[in-house]
């Protein structure tokens, strides 16, 4: 009788370390991880303005969008581009230092989104 791979239950291999008892696969490249559930989105992608708490700077923030991690970062970096300033995606916002929210509404209603200009 053969024994099924995936109830062995070997958490740890002297080649790859910590192994995913899940996907049997080393913990650096868990498949498991990766899918993950889409956040929750009304389907309107909020692009607003804020400069509370950054001494003054400003930073356009983009809320709402429905991508996972790797997808989210990556049009982080298109609008990042398209503004020519720097930024970051946290928590699944995606900031864009300065006052850019005219030129991130267009290039996101370019690729499809539905966009709302959020705040004053």
């Amino acid at each position: 009788m053969k024994k099924n791979p995936s109830s062995s239950g070997l958490v740890y291999s002297t080649d790859a370390g910590r192994m995913c008892p899940e996907c049997r696969k080393p913990m650096a490249g868990c498949i498991c991880r990766q899918v993950q559930a889409l956040p929750k989105s009304d389907g309107w992608v909020r692009v607003s303005r804020e400069s509370k708490g950054r001494g003054g700077k400003t930073v356009t923030l983009v809320k709402g969008l429905a991508l996972d991690a790797l997808a989210l970062a990556q049009l982080g970096k298109q609008l990042k581009a398209a503004c020519g300033s720097g930024g970051t995606v946290k928590d699944g916002v995606i900031e864009v230092q300065g006052d850019h929210c005219e030129v991130v509404m267009q290039a996101l209603q370019k690729q499809g989104h539905a966009v709302k200009r959020a705040g004053g």
